[in-house]
């Protein structure tokens, strides 16, 4: 079945395009924010096992996209941006459930601190609360690359860091894509990287206060850039958090073989339709335990 698509105005600045993947037997709904320079696509293999249970809701950010068209883009978008579309279209939806990949989860962490309504709760895959050594070399090298105006640099550079581990039909569809993102968008990427430079973790921790819904993050096991022990670090800060690591799994959990899709679709479901404090999900394929807090 087809997506229902719309474009959503956002406080009348901005048009977002939407895709509602439908499940006529689905109670809640689910939406799924995207990591950096990507778009709808990127959740191809995330709305198969999820659309099963829920209805899945996809969107482009402003200057990516579907989005693009319809939006000026003559100024750039902060994270705080980014975290006011969420929690607009988390209220247009009704969204009980949040997934987020990778820089997709910083707007999402300050989306979250703002309490939206209907959320129960929320899945931060490949994302950590710091900026490690690894990731600030990959964000040193890319930032060299923006300034040169390098777009085939920046593909490779995202196929041999963070997308090391993906097949190789993966990382030539993702440097064709990253190769031919439009000028804006290298310039808001180059943006994005000094605005998180200048934070002092990868993410707003003196936020996360605020937020007391179950969450789960899930993270690749030789992922070097968002790690499990990184991620591990969120726990002194959040009140109701559990973690699980993907076996033999990079950045990329849930594309990089069929074995981590599995593992992540289990875990992710487990997660999401169990009631608060099951730990079951850490127990299917292996999984390391969750730890609460």
């Amino acid at each position: 079945m087809k997506p229902a698509i719309a474009v959503v105005e956002v406080h009348g600045t901005y048009k977002v395009h939407t895709e509602f993947h439908a499940n006529p037997a689905a109670r809640k709904t689910i939406i799924l924010v995207n990591g950096s320079l990507s778009t709808t696509a990127s959740f191809a293999q995330t709305v198969k096992y999820l659309g099963t249970r829920f209805n899945v809701v996809l969107f482009d950010q402003p200057y990516a996209g579907a989005s693009r068209a319809h939006n000026r883009n003559d100024r750039l978008i902060s994270k705080e941006d980014e975290a006011a579309i969420l929690l607009e279209l988390i209220e247009y939806y009704g969204a009980q459930y949040l997934m987020a990949f990778s820089w997709g989860g910083i707007s999402s962490m300050l989306a979250l601190a703002k309490r939206p309504a209907t959320l129960e709760k929320a899945v931060f895959a490949s994302f950590s609360p710091i900026l490690n050594e690894a990731m600030l070399d990959y964000l040193s090298r890319a930032l060299v690359c923006l300034s040169e105006e390098d777009c085939d640099q920046v593909g490779h550079l995202v196929n041999d860091t963070i997308g090391k581990y993906l097949p190789s039909l993966f990382k030539r569809y993702n440097h064709k894509h990253i190769s031919r993102l439009s000028a804006h968008e290298y310039r808001q990427m180059n943006a994005h990287i000094h605005q998180v430079l200048r934070m002092e973790a990868h993410c707003r921790l003196d936020c996360l206060g605020n937020i007391d819904m179950p969450l789960l993050f899930i993270n690749g096991e030789h992922d070097q850039y968002t790690s499990p022990a990184d991620a591990r670090l969120f726990a002194p800060h959040l009140p109701n958090c559990q973690f699980a690591t993907v076996r033999n799994a990079g950045h990329f959990i849930d594309v990089e073989h069929k074995g981590a899709w599995l593992q992540t679709q289990n875990t992710l479901l487990d997660f999401l339709q169990s009631s608060v404090g099951s730990n079951r999900y850490t127990r299917a394929h292996g999984l390391q335990p969750a730890m609460a807090v």
